[in-house]
């Protein structure tokens, strides 16, 4: 129902990914060192998988 449409684009899922995917992902010591968040971790996987083609 996002946008007023039936379905989601991979734009919607990336738009709601990280509130709702951030509370699941904990960097590990060295990510933390390296100053990397959840975010940035969910954010990284995002950016490489590529969208569904139709």
């Amino acid at each position: 129902m996002i946008g007023g449409r039936g379905f989601a684009t991979p734009d919607d899922v990336k738009a709601v990914a990280l509130p709702a995917l951030r509370h699941r992902v904990t960097p590990t010591a060295e990510a933390e060192i390296e100053g990397m968040t959840a975010d940035d971790l969910l954010r990284s996987l995002l950016d490489r998988v590529p969208a569904p083609r139709l």
